[in-house]
C-alpha cells in the first residue's frame, strides 16, 4: 500500500494566481562601498595643540552566497543585491561602523557560475561562497601622523565594492521529469500523482513554468517530480523558448516521456522528444526513463496502446489523468527509478539529493 502527498515548494509569482519553481537565476551584485576617512584636529579648553584626531571610515559589507537545506528554490532570489556601505569616521578618533555583510541563502545543490564557468558548488548545508568583498575603508588624518608631519590635513576616501554578474542554477531540479508535447497531459498527471496543483487547460502552453511536487512514501522518502513546460520541434534551436524548457529537463536525474494516446501516431511523439533532447545535449534521452501512455479514458487508446508497445522497448505505463486510472502503478515504477538513482550515486560517491 502507497501512500503519497505533495508539497509545494517555494514559489515565485510571475501572476497573482500562479506560482512556480525556479532554477535558474542572474544575479548581480554590489558589495558596499568604504565610508571616508576624516580630517579633524582634537579641540577643547586649554589644550592648544591637540592634534589630529580623524578616525579611519568603515569597510563596505560583502555579500555571501550560503546554502541552505530549508530552500528548495531560486524563487526568492531578486536581480540585483546591494550591501551595506561603512560609515565615515568621526573626530576624537571615532572609527566608522563596518557595512552589514549580505546573505543570500540558496537550495543545497546551487551552482555558481560566471560567464558560463562554474566557479563554486554549493553541495552542503551550511557552506559559504564569499561572492563580493567590500571596499576598505578610508583612512583619517590621525593616520597620517607622523614625527616628520605632527598636524596631517589629508584623509582619504573609502574604496568602491566589489562587483560582478553571477549566474546561480540548480543542479537537480528534481529527481523525475515530466517530458512531452504541449496538451499531453502532463500537468494532469502531476495532478493525479501529487497534490501540487499546476494550471490545467484545454490548449497547448498552459504551463510556462516549471512546477515540482513531491511524492511521498509509506518509508517517508521524497521523490521531487518537475512538470516541464511542454517542448515543440525544433525547441533546441531555441523555438518555443525551448533552450530554457531544455534545460529545465537536464535537471532532472530521470525521464518520464508523457504520450498523448489520442494522438494519430503516439509512438512518433517519443521518436521526436528524443531527438530534440539528443540535440541539446547528447546522450540527454538515454537516462534511465519510462513512457507514461496517457489518455487510456479515451476509446481509441487501447489499440493504440499495443501499437505502441510493439515499437518501444522501454517500459510503457498505460493511465488516464483525468480518471485517475493505474496512477499506482506509475507511482511504484517511480520509487523504483528513484532507488535506482540513489544506488548510482552512492557507487560513484556522489552525495544523492534529498527533498
Amino acid at each position: 500500500m502507497v501512500t503519497f502527498i505533495c508539497i509545494q515548494l517555494s514559489f515565485s509569482y510571475c501572476h497573482p494566481q500562479t506560482r512556480h519553481f525556479v532554477d535558474c537565476r542572474r544575479v548581480k551584485l554590489v558589495a558596499g562601498s568604504g565610508g571616508k576617512g576624516s580630517c579633524s584636529f582634537h579641540s577643547e579648553p586649554r589644550k592648544e595643540w591637540g592634534g589630529p584626531d580623524g578616525g579611519n571610515g568603515g569597510d563596505g559589507g560583502s555579500i555571501i552566497i550560503k546554502a541552505n537545506r530549508f530552500v528548495k528554490s531560486l524563487a526568492q532570489v531578486i536581480p540585483v543585491y546591494k550591501a551595506e556601505d561603512g560609515l565615515s569616521g568621526g573626530n576624537k578618533n571615532c572609527y566608522g561602523r563596518n557595512g552589514n555583510s549580505t546573505y543570500i541563502s540558496v537550495p543545497v545543490g546551487t551552482v555558481v557560475k560566471e560567464q558560463g564557468m562554474t566557479i563554486m558548488d554549493l553541495a552542503e548545508h551550511g557552506q559559504e561562497y564569499l561572492a563580493v568583498f567590500g571596499g576598505a575603508g578610508g583612512k583619517g588624518n590621525r593616520f597620517f601622523l607622523s614625527n616628520e608631519n605632527r598636524a596631517p590635513m589629508m584623509a582619504t576616501p573609502g574604496t568602491a565594492g566589489q562587483e560582478r554578474v553571477l549566474q546561480l542554477e540548480l543542479r537537480t531540479m528534481a529527481h523525475a521529469g515530466l517530458v512531452g508535447f504541449p496538451n499531453a497531459g502532463k500537468s494532469s498527471l502531476l495532478r493525479a500523482i501529487s497534490n501540487a496543483r499546476p494550471a490545467v487547460a484545454a490548449y497547448p502552453f498552459t504551463t510556462l513554468n516549471p512546477h515540482v511536487g513531491i511524492v511521498e512514501y509509506r518509508d517517508h522518502e521524497q521523490v521531487a517530480v518537475a512538470d516541464i513546460p511542454g517542448i515543440i520541434r525544433g525547441a533546441h534551436l531555441n523555438r518555443g523558448l525551448g533552450i530554457s524548457f531544455l534545460r529545465h529537463i537536464e535537471r532532472c536525474r530521470f525521464l518520464l516521456f508523457v504520450l498523448d494516446l489520442s494522438a494519430p501516431e503516439p509512438w512518433t511523439q517519443l521518436q521526436h522528444l528524443c531527438y530534440e533532447l539528443d540535440q541539446y545535449e547528447p546522450g540527454l534521452s538515454q537516462r534511465p526513463q519510462a513512457i507514461v501512455a496517457n489518455k487510456m479514458d479515451l476509446p481509441e487508446a487501447r489499440e493504440k496502446l499495443e501499437t505502441l508497445r510493439s515499437q518501444v522497448t522501454q517500459r510503457v505505463i498505460p493511465v488516464s489523468a483525468l480518471t485517475g486510472q493505474n496512477t499506482e502503478e506509475l507511482i511504484l515504477h517511480l520509487r523504483e527509478l528513484y532507488d535506482g538513482y540513489l544506488q548510482d550515486d552512492r557507487s560513484e560517491g556522489v552525495k544523492p539529493v534529498k527533498w
